[in-house]
């Protein structure tokens, strides 16, 4: 049950009946350390900062006996954090309460030596310039 809940939030799934996709990825043709320079590249290459980067791959592992688990999520797994001055003012604006969005975020997924590069879904029309900015830094991080 776990590994599909996981699938489900990694995936870009097709929304149908009341699920909603979560995530958008795109798959990496190339190593963990190789895509992370590619979205620390497109964030910063837009003038933008890298406020936090969560290493979440390495926590679930080392908290993976604690919790009683003996399932191995992710091979490596990071979520760089930041924001835009001028999109979040735009869709806080259209409704301050997308300041629950804020930062903005990209992951970089590996599992089974497959590497991905996404970003969570946010389907609110007011939040449709972030969405844009977001498919593009991935788009651009993944080579596409």
């Amino acid at each position: 049950m776990k590994q599909f809940a996981l699938a489900a939030a990694l995936t870009a799934a097709t929304a149908t009946g009341a699920f909603a996709q979560q995530a958008v990825t795109y798959p990496f043709d190339g190593s963990f350390e190789d895509a992370a320079f590619g979205v620390e590249s497109a964030i910063v290459g837009r003038g933008l900062v890298i406020d936090y980067t969560s290493h979440v791959g390495e926590m679930l592992e080392r908290t993976r006996e604690d919790t009683g688990s003996d399932v191995v999520l992710f091979d490596e797994a990071d979520i760089y954090l930041f924001c835009s001055a001028v999109i979040s003012r735009q869709v806080m604006e259209a409704d301050p309460m997308n300041i629950a969005n804020c930062p903005y975020g990209i992951f970089i997924a590996s599992m089974e030596g497959e590497v991905m590069i996404g970003y969570r879904s946010m389907p609110e029309e007011s939040m449709a310039p972030v969405m844009a900015l977001l498919d593009e830094l991935a788009r651009e991080a993944a080579g596409q």
